[in-house]
């Protein structure tokens, strides 16, 4: 077994946390919590969604303020009030949805707050400076001098992610707080803020760095920092860092079953959806076809903007089919808006649950009941008594953790919010449940928890369609694998002929071999 308390030398530990505790009502998120961090060290904070990572993050970064516990900063005591005065202190996070005024300039958005002024009394922007400045920071981060002129809406996700390193930079950052910051970058964009990791390493600057992708983790860390149930798990020097002793600490268990599989003895019965020559608004020229059968997972790969989700999109109602037809156990089925899909149990678990799977403000009890209040009304309104049952039961079936059914489903973790999505859907016992990348932003219990649900499904006789950039997930789960390329289907895998590489080749244009 790892060593559970890799030693930091006292002269090089710039952030030090001992005994953090936070109690929320219902919730105990923290219990004594300690890390130390050293200057110019990546030490990644990793553990199940509801762990207490993001938790520790926001105390730290002065958004929350603790019940228990100290902290200091390069040997100075510290407790900072306001994400402002941790600011100041160059203490500074990066959340994982971007904090960025998209309307504005990347330089305004740099000096937001702190702007450069001239004039004395009149107190006029000093555009000149705040320029220069701006390009001598964004070319610590590897972007180009120019795009300090670009309005921030017109940037890629990747480009966005450096705009916010650039302006913690130009704050005198010492710790800077990453909460899952590839979690929409591209392959070459995830690289490039590798690099800039790098280089403010070698600056002095200290990262905390939160990520489910335990791959990226054994990447950039120095150390690992594993938390569970709101508790220290154990932390892994640099010679540890491997997938297998991060999940048991995660989990406590080790999971020899991850992708399970164990339900299902045979696949492909009849086909259930089926897409013949199908076109659609904003989709590509060249029609596509496909079916998912009774029983299977199917996999859909492909890069980036190759169209996948746009398909599962007109094949739910998001967007007007123009060419080709539908089928459901064989028969034409006209889909001119999500009513109709979710009446004929074709269901989507979208790839952003926070902006298409969830009413965030509302309460995980309303979530659920939302798709079923045809089935839950009556002449008087809704049953209540049936509406509680149903929260009661997917509540239970799926254990999603919340304190109540009336907890806002906006305080969940993101594994939680996500079981809650799924809930909605399986309460209405779908025929093809579609979903789009499935456990994106979910931690590595809950992804085991959610691969097991998918089997269980396929293994009732629900046609799943899975679409995701996880490689592992795809040949893991998936019986048969489509691959688009540029918005076509380029080819279908199976069997052994299903492997990364014959994957990679179709996804980037070019042929089986």
């Amino acid at each position: 077994m790892p060593p559970l308390r890799p030693q930091v030398t006292g002269a090089s530990i710039r952030l030090q946390v001992t005994g953090a505790r936070k109690q929320f009502p219902g919730v105990l998120a923290l219990d004594g919590v300690s890390i130390t961090l050293a200057v110019g060290e990546v030490l990644a904070v990793v553990g199940e969604n509801g762990a207490g990572k993001s938790t520790l993050m926001k105390i730290v970064a002065g958004v929350y303020d603790s019940d228990a516990g100290e902290i200091q900063l390069d040997g100075q005591p510290v407790r900072f009030k306001t994400p402002g005065e941790a600011i100041r202190a160059g203490v500074s996070l990066i959340h994982q949805e971007l904090n960025l005024a998209e309307n504005l300039t990347v330089t305004d958005n740099l000096f937001l707050g702190r702007e450069l002024t001239t004039g004395g009394g009149l107190r006029i922007l000093n555009r000149r400076e705040m320029s220069a400045r701006a390009s001598e920071l964004l070319s610590r981060v590897g972007l180009p001098a120019s795009r300090a002129f670009a309005r921030v809406e017109t940037l890629p996700p990747g480009e966005k992610q450096l705009v916010e390193v650039a302006r913690a930079l130009g704050m005198d950052v010492r710790v800077l707080i990453m909460d899952e910051p590839t979690s929409s970058l591209t392959q070459k964009e995830t690289e490039r803020l590798y690099e800039v990791i790098d280089a403010l390493k070698s600056t002095g600057v200290s990262i905390l760095y939160i990520s489910h992708r335990l791959a990226e983790v054994k990447r950039v860390a120095d150390r690992v920092c594993v938390l569970r149930d709101g508790r220290n798990a154990g932390e892994l020097a640099k010679a540890d860092i491997t997938h297998d002793n991060m999940v048991r600490f995660m989990v406590g268990r080790d999971l020899k079953q991850f992708y399970p599989k164990v339900h299902r003895k045979g696949v492909g019965g009849a086909p259930v959806l089926s897409a013949r020559e199908l076109l659609f608004r904003g989709g590509p020229t060249t029609p596509a076809s496909f079916e998912v059968r009774s029983g299977e997972i199917l996999g859909m790969a492909g890069l980036v903007g190759a169209g996948r989700t746009e398909l599962s999109e007109a094949i739910f109602g998001v967007r007007h089919i123009t060419g080709g037809e539908i089928l459901l156990d064989g028969k034409p089925l006209r889909v001119r808006s999500p009513r109709d899909a979710i009446a004929a149990g074709i269901l989507l678990v979208p790839e952003d649950r926070r902006l298409h799977g969830l009413v965030l403000p509302e309460s995980v009890g309303f979530n659920l009941s939302l798709p079923s209040l045809d089935r839950l009304a009556s002449w008087f309104g809704v049953r209540v008594g049936a509406e509680r049952e149903l929260h009661r039961d997917w509540i239970a079936r799926l254990r999603v953790k919340t304190p109540s059914s009336a907890q806002p489903a906006a305080l969940l973790s993101g594994g939680n919010q996500q079981k809650v999505v799924y809930g909605k859907w399986l309460a209405r016992n779908p025929k093809v449940l579609i979903l789009d990348e499935p456990t994106r932003g979910v931690d590595v219990g809950a992804k085991a928890e959610i691969y097991a649900l998918i089997d269980e499904l396929a293994g009732r006789g629900v046609a799943v369609w899975m679409i995701t950039s996880d490689m592992e997930e795809l040949l893991g789960m998936a019986d048969r694998v489509v691959v688009m390329h540029e918005g076509h289907i380029a080819g279908e895998l199976s069997g052994e002929t299903l492997t990364e590489e014959a994957v990679m080749q179709l996804a980037t244009g070019g042929k089986r071999t």
